[in-house]
């Protein structure tokens, strides 16, 4: 029945996603959805940026290992990115009307920035895709019991994915998410409530962590560097998720500024409520079974939950969960396979080919998610690491290299060509360095965090001795307005 239900969901998956393509006709209604979701799709899709595998997989595992003090960086510092980008970035950037986000750096910086940043968002995209496409065959292999081997399993969660993205663009994608995200939230829900009565209640389950000092790390040690660490554990995600083009197309598909803001914000608060959700399944795994976790944990700590599901629930349960599982994994899947695949397009090619139709465009864009499938396929293959650093390391480098050009860009009068290219060179090369010569857990200062700060003195010195930005363009941008 289960093999049954998973076969029958990748069907309605791909029915909805080819339905919503019929409303794709520009460049503009595949990547931001024609501007036109309501806020209810608009919270939806937003939700469904963070809420996949490495929220139901990696962060239940690690808050088992590490407890609270482990998941700084997803949920808290994921969700926190969320709610900065409607706060700080959705209306400005919304005004503009642009196509990606590394349409921001060309027209506030030059084409050069544009490419640096371009280049640095499709490289971080590697590895957030693979994390979905890698648990993709991972459940595919644990629903069938072996008869779908994970590699096997991998390239059929990829294929459909990339069936009905490739057709339906942003449009798909936002159909697709608020098709899923309801299936979550109902799937989710009914099993923590059946599990919650196997283990004593919820309270039972709180008051089993706090006897095992859970939640007790999750404020740094009063030294150097535990507070740099754990500065660092929120921004690697909070701030170096900003300037990503998922985040951003999924904002800006909104129908108006308002719902931009709303949307963004309302999504990114009930992402860090409900990833509570998975971490409490994974927390009671350990109470009912606590021998096939303990050896899970030394294994593969991404099946603890997956394998608690089937071997102590019956079949309905195990229906709504999984059904919720592949919907998280599907809906993140979709757009951050989506939104590398446009950037290349849009920011790195198009450039070259300065006569290019709207239409050839979209070509290009569909053929490049093609390409960009292969290219995570080979990377999820050849990748050792679990899940959750997979998310995490993803956005070290745009934390580096794109962060403070984006933010000083909207809100520092100063900032110009000179800060930008500043800001990358010693942002990236700082990251770089450290990464080689003293990686993270080595030294006081972790790698992204030191990009970061040198990315700020960089952007500081080119400011002010750089050629100013003209008052008109300084107005065009800071403001939001589109440049003529």
């Amino acid at each position: 029945m289960l093999i049954t239900f998973v076969a029958l969901y990748m069907i309605v998956s791909v029915a909805v996603g080819l339905y919503a393509a019929r409303k794709v006709h520009s460049s503009s209604d595949y990547v931001v959805a024609g501007r036109s979701l309501p806020l209810y799709i608009t919270m939806a899709t937003v939700f469904a940026t963070w809420f996949g595998s490495e929220t139901v997989l990696g962060i239940s595992s690690t808050f088992i290992d590490e407890g609270l003090g482990g998941i700084i960086a997803d949920p808290f510092g994921a969700g926190m990115c969320l709610i900065l980008v409607g706060l700080f970035f959705a209306k400005p950037l919304y005004r503009m009307k642009l196509l990606t986000i590394s349409d921001f750096y060309k027209r506030r910086y030059g084409r050069p920035t544009e490419l640096a940043v371009s280049i640095f968002i499709c490289i971080s995209y590697l590895g957030w895709v693979s994390a979905q496409i890698v648990a993709l065959g991972l459940v595919f292999n644990i629903v069938t019991h072996d008869a779908i081997s994970q590699d096997l399993g991998m390239v059929l969660g990829l294929a459909i994915v990339l069936f009905y993205t490739f057709f339906g663009g942003m449009f798909s994608v936002a159909m697709t998410d608020f098709m899923q995200m309801t299936i979550i939230l109902i799937g989710m829900g009914i099993v923590a409530y059946f599990i919650s009565n196997e283990v004593g209640g919820a309270g039972a389950v709180i008051n089993h962590a706090v006897e095992q000092n859970k939640f007790s790390g999750f404020w740094p040690e009063l030294t150097l560097s535990g507070v740099l660490t754990f500065i660092a554990a929120w921004v690697t995600m909070g701030f170096g998720s900003i300037p990503q083009q998922d985040v951003f197309q999924r904002v800006m598909s909104a129908k108006d500024e308002k719902t931009a803001v709303r949307g963004s914000v309302l999504g990114g608060s009930f992402y860090i409520l409900f990833a509570f959700v998975p971490i409490f399944l994974g927390y009671s795994a350990l109470m009912i079974d606590p021998e096939t976790t303990a050896k899970l944990m030394e294994e593969d700590s991404q099946q603890i939950l997956p394998t608690m599901i089937l071997n102590h629930t019956p079949i309905w349960v195990q229906v709504m969960f999984f059904g919720a599982l592949l919907s998280a994994i599907m809906s993140t899947a979709s757009g951050t396979l989506l939104a590398p695949s446009v950037v290349f397009a849009e920011n790195i090619v198009k450039s070259l080919l300065p006569h290019m139709t709207d239409k050839k465009l979209l070509h290009l864009i569909r053929g490049t998610v093609v390409g960009f499938s292969g290219l995570v396929l080979v990377y999820a293959f050849n990748s050792e690491r679990d899940i959750f650093s997979m998310v995490e390391d993803a956005y070290k480098i745009t934390l580096a290299g794109a962060f403070v050009p984006l933010a000083a860009g909207v809100y520092w009068k100063r900032a110009n060509t000179a800060g930008a290219t500043l800001s990358i060179i010693f942002g990236v090369g700082t990251w770089l360095l450290m990464e080689k010569f003293s990686p993270e857990g080595d030294g006081i200062c972790p790698p992204q965090l030191a990009g970061l700060l040198a990315a700020t003195f960089g952007m500081i010195l080119g400011g002010y001795i750089g050629k100013p930005a003209g008052t008109e363009q300084h107005h065009q941008f800071h403001h939001g307005e589109k440049a003529s």
